[in-house]
């Protein structure tokens, strides 16, 4: 059972301005619990029903360093941020900001993407076709947004995420830089690469003429029919599909 103290305040991750303050953010649902407690991440609480807790005991006790925490169902879902709350939630310390590393391999930039449904997504994204780091101007949604967390399914274990000024990066970076316009290359005439930065832009915008300024290339999915766009999310599977080494 929880007290009083610790309901309000896991309830309060919610909100990104005490996810923040805390440094700490939650994730709910068993898939998604067991891939942190059957890694090495640290985990500061673990809030969970008794079936579920006893189903999964040897996980759990792989992090004594976290806080283990019975509850019963409907007071689970009054902690959840789900419309369909599961059988457990972490919370979960955030991972140090580090600088984003230049190396010789793929990157995925964002320029202000908003939606947490696609942020979530191409994280997952990244993860299915092992880039191992999304650079992510500021303006970006937040990337420990409960709806990120649900829609990466694991995939911030395995991706390194930065928040970092995108031109400053893009000009750091020797390697290729691909933005995905409306009026660019046609993808399926471009050559797969062994390393280049893909960059997304805004959902509504595209990316921005500041950044598409640093772009050495331009890339288009081209279009056989009605639709105006595609989806920021679908956009990226599709580039990395076609661009990255097969």
């Amino acid at each position: 059972m929880l007290s009083k103290a610790q309901n309000k305040y896991i309830r309060s991750l919610t909100q990104q301005k005490f996810r923040n303050e805390y440094k700490v953010f939650i994730a709910e649902g068993g898939k998604i619990a067991l891939e942190w407690l059957n890694c090495n991440a640290p985990i500061q609480m673990i809030i969970a029903t008794d079936g579920w807790a006893k189903q999964y005991h040897a996980s759990i006790t792989k992090h004594p360093e976290a806080e283990l925490h019975i509850v019963k169902d409907t007071e689970l879902a009054t902690l959840s941020a789900l419309q369909s709350p599961n059988q457990v939630l972490l919370v979960i310390p955030m991972p140090m900001q580090k600088k984003v590393p230049v190396k010789n391999e793929w990157y995925i930039a964002l320029d202000e993407l908003q939606d947490p449904g696609n942020m979530g997504t191409i994280i997952r994204i990244a993860d299915w076709f092992g880039i191992k780091n999304i650079v992510c101007a500021p303006g970006c949604a937040d990337i420990y947004n409960p709806k990120v967390v649900q829609s990466a399914m694991g995939g911030h274990l395995r991706v390194d995420i930065y928040e970092a000024d995108l031109p400053t990066f893009l000009r750091a970076t020797p390697l290729p830089k691909i933005a995905a316009t409306l009026n660019g290359e046609n993808v399926y005439n471009m050559a797969r690469l062994d390393a280049a930065v893909l960059i997304i832009g805004n959902e509504s915008k595209g990316v921005s003429e500041k950044i598409a300024e640093l772009a050495t290339i331009k890339a288009t999915i081209p279009r056989k029919g009605g639709a105006e766009s595609l989806n920021a999310g679908v956009s990226a599977g599709i580039l990395c599909a076609l661009l990255l080494p097969g």
